[in-house]
């Protein structure tokens, strides 16, 4: 995956180095930092969710609930999206298709993520009552935080990575040597062994940085401009693809690609498009505090819900 050979400067220049290592055990118990960002990341965007939702209108405690649908439906779609874009990889010759379910080893493509993580939103809000375009507002800055937060993962398991580079802030990739004496720089459960096989660009970096700015620029139009009904999600969809769709054009590891164009060039783009025109098209204004509490006794859709003491009231 990484080309060998260190660019003559890298005596000169310091680089930025990768961590040592990504998984470290407590007898038989792994712990693995991509998981770990993974995780930090959800608990961060569920908490300011949960304090943007209360400021909009809506009742304490709904983030998480909804939460509870949204992340493993999430996760099982961003492991969908990996799997089927990188397909040789588990399902190719020579490959173990059981390493498709191993999620702890890294691969978790965010436009799964956010398509069935919307899925388990959608489900979460219908039961609560609760319009979901609203829910997505108050949770999109929180939502590429925790992003941003995940590209950390990345950077201890020596992926996601650009072409190679002598940039002065240029990522060193070091050789990993498991228990088992493997060696290679894409060895999740490996130590590095000091050597430095490449220096390339870090673009899970510019991707964390870029993602910062985004999350920077949806709370000020959030607080100038007082968008809704989804808009600032579509926005916050727009602003994302925009900087993966360049980060994308860096990058030099393996990837399923058609016409011999990254597949996650075109899912970019795709996406980017539809969501500029939701902003342009969808309807202005914000949703009322009202519109976003669940009716008393939710158990269902919301037209479904029927007072109990008035059987006069359609």
């Amino acid at each position: 995956m990484v080309s060998t050979g260190v660019p003559p400067t890298a005596t000169v220049l310091a680089y930025l180095p990768s961590p040592p290592q990504g998984v470290w055990y407590l007898g038989p118990v792994a712990l693995r930092a991509y998981a770990l960002c993974i995780i930090v990341g959800i608990v961060v965007a569920i908490f300011w969710g949960d304090r943007r939702w209360i400021a909009r209108g809506g009742e304490p405690g709904t983030v998480l609930d909804i939460a509870v649908w949204a992340v493993p439906f999430g996760l099982i779609g961003g492991r969908l999206y990996h799997v089927l874009t990188d397909w040789p990889k588990y399902f190719g010759e020579g490959a173990d298709p059981l390493d498709a379910l191993k999620i702890w080893q890294g691969g978790l493509g965010i436009w799964g993520a956010v398509a069935l993580g919307g899925v388990g939103a959608w489900i979460g809000c219908r039961r609560r009552g609760i319009p979901l375009p609203a829910f997505g507002d108050a949770l999109a800055p929180g939502i590429l935080l925790a992003q941003a937060i995940g590209r950390l993962g990345n950077w201890f398991n020596q992926e996601l990575y650009g072409r190679e580079t002598t940039v002065p802030w240029g990522l060193e990739i070091y050789e990993r040597r498991t228990d088992s004496g493997l060696t290679g720089p894409d060895l999740i459960d490996g130590v590095s062994t000091g050597e430095v096989v490449a220096v390339v660009h870090p673009a899970f970096l510019y991707e964390l940085l870029w993602n910062l700015l985004v999350v920077l620029l949806l709370v000020l139009v959030d607080r100038r401009f007082r968008i809704g009904h989804g808009r600032l999600f579509a926005l916050y969809v727009a602003g994302y693809c925009a900087g993966r769709f360049w980060i994308e054009l860096m990058r030099s590891d393996p990837a399923t690609v058609i016409a011999g164009i990254r597949i996650n060039l075109f899912t970019s783009a795709i996406v980017f498009v539809l969501a500029v025109a939701y902003v342009v098209l969808a309807r202005k204004g914000r949703e009322a505090p009202e519109d976003l509490k669940s009716p008393p006794g939710r158990t269902g859709p919301r037209d479904e819900v029927r007072p109990t003491t008035d059987a006069s009231v359609p």
